[in-house]
């Protein structure tokens, strides 16, 4: 044990700061009426020494420690009144990580010890336990982040314009992945390495977008479901320890240097609505402990219960300026230090709630959009939650992008051959501007995608009527029952030709509609080569092969899958239509042609007029786009059979030229305006004419 001095030390910066004399660690809590500081050796295992925080100035406990080092492993306990009807549960028993933890080691042992109150009592929550909690929770570490060498580093800065998204999961990408070493698979180095590098460059995607990388404790005792997705986070600041090899920082540090070498930028998905304690009947680890009345929302009626618009147990509480500056700050931390390129938000709607309503001048979404830092990144909102008035859709300001599921449903619905879907397909093609338009956003504000982690993967939307979760041991009760899928005539695996041929053609209509459309494309790791979960639309908790990339099993159907999806986004950006900033406005740009923006075409060759676009068998349409020198069509065939297609007779001399068919089943080239084709079952085709 080191000679240790005590100092009152200072209120902000919030967590364990080392500098060449010692630490000072700073705690939050409005409550609170004591707070100790613990220490423990190396490993985590052994207290060595006690501390009580001398001053309490602002909410904020304080103290530093002269002689104490980076690496020097720490815990809280808190003390106050136990009295959960009233909203407040400290238990000094229990040892709570620091909330600004930037790593901690350890693994969470599922003891009844974690737990503030008695498990074995019939109050349950309303009982006090006291069993001490530190030998089965993990630990927070003081760290240095000034060890690794970012020179040279440059981010991306991809233009939203030409942003394309590759959402993938750290572990299940790289675990079974044959060219990562058997160390680093599951890892931020796997994903760090050469080949998994080398292939999303050569993909073409733009900005990879991890699933939760905070720590989450993934692993779980035996009979409880595994964590996988890592939607429980526990602290917003420290990496998720079982991703890094040797509990390495820098892992993920040269992971996001690699990365931005390649010109690909790093997203990350964060999970600030709620925490992995849960409701009342869950574990006290970190914020429970500190100040639950202030880091949780709770009911208005009974503080003993949380308000919960997450569905998973409890609402962080933004509208608390400490909880929001913690927010901030993480943020902060993980583009300063972390040096990643922007954030999905999750349940984004839980995160703008004022007294329980989502609000456009809510503290969060104001605090955006004037953090000098934060506006430089890409920002994306999942525009929902699980309450009242969840559904925000376009609700969110200027300079963010959102998910847009109506883009997903709507795509699925017309590729698996519903009928009245043409209208609704033409508006999300063309870049929602009826949901994004009246707030003043740009074109690349929709993120369009067909599937992301929570549903089916692609391979599956085409193999799969029904969702096939029973594997995640909820009788399938759990996950979206609309999934608009179609398995083309069987359910599941099959060696039948036709099916196969169908399911082939449907899939790449589908990513070729996604690549087509305006707005910003997001693809789902793995969609590309036929990836599936065996129709399970809910793998949240399965930590195996049905999460898992099976690398070994691309046969050569699915690598020339790979290429075409490859060429597609090469395309996408050789057409240069799709960076456009603006919506389209359906008029007249070329007087001379008499050629709109952005028209859309029937199969007789003509502009769709107000009845076409109500024929509700109608399964097929076309829309042609204006650029500077050129003139793209493209038709869309979600019919079971060929279509007779007559093509716009824009000027006799003009020829369409094919630049893709995702069919491979149209031969013809340099076709004169006015001549009619034959457009193929379950087809994309696109052509172009330089005017």
């Amino acid at each position: 044990m080191p000679d240790i001095r005590v100092w009152e030390g200072r209120a902000y910066p919030l967590g364990a700061t080392a500098d060449e004399w010692g630490v000072n660690f700073a705690l939050f809590s409005a409550a609170a009426t004591k707070v100790e500081l613990c220490l423990f050796d190396k490993s985590g295992v052994k207290e060595i020494a006690r501390y009580e925080l001398p001053v309490h100035e602002n909410n904020i406990w304080h103290i530093y420690l002269e002689g104490v080092t980076p690496g020097q492993v720490y815990g809280y306990r808190v003390y106050g009144p136990y009295e959960p009807t009233k909203g407040k549960r400290f238990n000094p028993n229990k040892l709570l990580l620091d909330p600004y933890a930037k790593k901690i080691i350890g693994r969470l042992i599922w003891h009844k010890a974690i737990f503030g109150y008695d498990t074995d009592s019939i109050e349950k929550d309303l009982s006090f336990s006291t069993l001490d909690s530190a030998p089965y929770v993990p630990k927070s570490v003081v760290v240095d982040n000034s060890d690794f060498d970012w020179s040279g580093d440059v981010p991306p800065q991809v233009d939203p314009t030409k942003t394309v998204f590759y959402e993938l999961h750290v572990k299940g990408y790289t675990r079974l992945h044959p060219k990562v070493q058997d160390a680093k698979r599951g890892t931020f180095s796997g994903l760090a390495s050469r080949s998994v590098c080398g292939y999303l460059k050569w993909l073409g995607v733009t900005s990879v977008e991890l699933l939760p990388v905070n720590a989450f404790m993934a692993e779980r005792n035996a009979g409880m479901k595994s964590n996988f997705w890592g939607y429980e986070t526990l602290n917003f600041f420290a990496l998720e320890p079982s991703y890094m090899v040797n509990g390495d920082i820098n892992n993920f540090k040269r992971m996001v240097k690699r990365f931005h070498e390649s010109g690909l930028e790093v997203i990350l998905d964060m999970v600030y609505n709620h925490t992995l304690e849960g409701n009342h009947l869950g574990p006290t680890l970190c914020y429970r402990g500190i100040d639950n009345e202030s880091y949780y929302t709770l009911d208005g009626s009974n503080k003993r219960y949380y308000y919960d618009s997450t569905g998973c147990g409890a609402s962080f509480n933004l509208q608390n300026p400490y909880v929001l500056t913690l927010v901030m700050d993480s943020m902060r931390y993980m583009v300063e230090e972390m040096h990643v390129d922007g954030f999905r938000l999750d349940l984004a709607t839980s995160l703008a709630r004022v007294k329980q309503e989502f609000s456009q001048s809510s503290g969060f979404l104001m605090a955006l959009r004037q953090d000098e830092v934060l506006q430089l990144v890409k920002m994306t909102a999942e525009p929902w939650d699980v309450g009242i008035g969840g559904y925000q859709l376009g609700a969110f300001p200027p300079g963010q992008m959102e998910w847009n599921d109506r883009y997903r449903d709507v795509t699925r619905r017309f590729w698996r051959g519903d009928e009245r879907q043409i209208g609704e397909l033409a508006s999300r093609i063309s870049g929602s501007s009826d949901i994004f338009g009246p707030s003043k956003r740009t074109i690349w504000s929709s993120v369009n995608y067909l599937t992301v982690h929570d549903g089916m993967t692609l391979a599956d939307l085409v193999s799969y009527n029904h969702k096939h979760n029973y594997a995640n041991g909820e009788d399938n009760r759990d996950g979206s029952d609309a999934n608009w899928s179609y398995n083309s005539g069987f359910e599941g695996e099959t060696d039948n030709k036709d099916i196969l041929e169908n399911r082939k053609l449907r899939q790449r209509a589908m990513m070729c509609t996604l690549f087509l459309s305006f707005g910003t494309p997001i693809i789902r790791g793995g969609d590309e080569f036929f990836n599936t979960q065996f129709g399970n639309n809910n793998a949240y908790c399965q930590d195996n092969v049905i999460s898992y990339m099976v690398w070994d099993a691309v046969g050569n159907e699915a690598i020339a899958n790979v290429r075409f999806v490859k060429n597609l986004i090469r395309l996408r950006r050789k057409m240069g239509i799709f960076s456009r900033r603006n919506f389209f406005t359906g008029q007249i740009v070329d007087p001379k042609l008499g050629i709109k923006d952005l028209a859309w075409y029937t199969e007789k060759g003509t502009e769709f007029t107000n009845s076409d676009w109500y024929q509700p068998t109608r399964k097929s349409l076309s829309y042609i786009v204006s650029a500077r020198e050129k003139l793209f069509m493209v038709i869309l065939n979600a019919q079971a059979s060929h279509l007779k297609w007559k093509l716009p007779n824009i000027k006799k001399s003009f020829k369409w030229n094919l630049l893709l068919d995702s069919s491979s089943k149209f031969e013809a080239d340099n076709i004169a305006c006015g001549a009619e084709i034959w457009v193929p079952a379950w087809s994309v085709l696109c052509f172009e004419i330089k005017k």
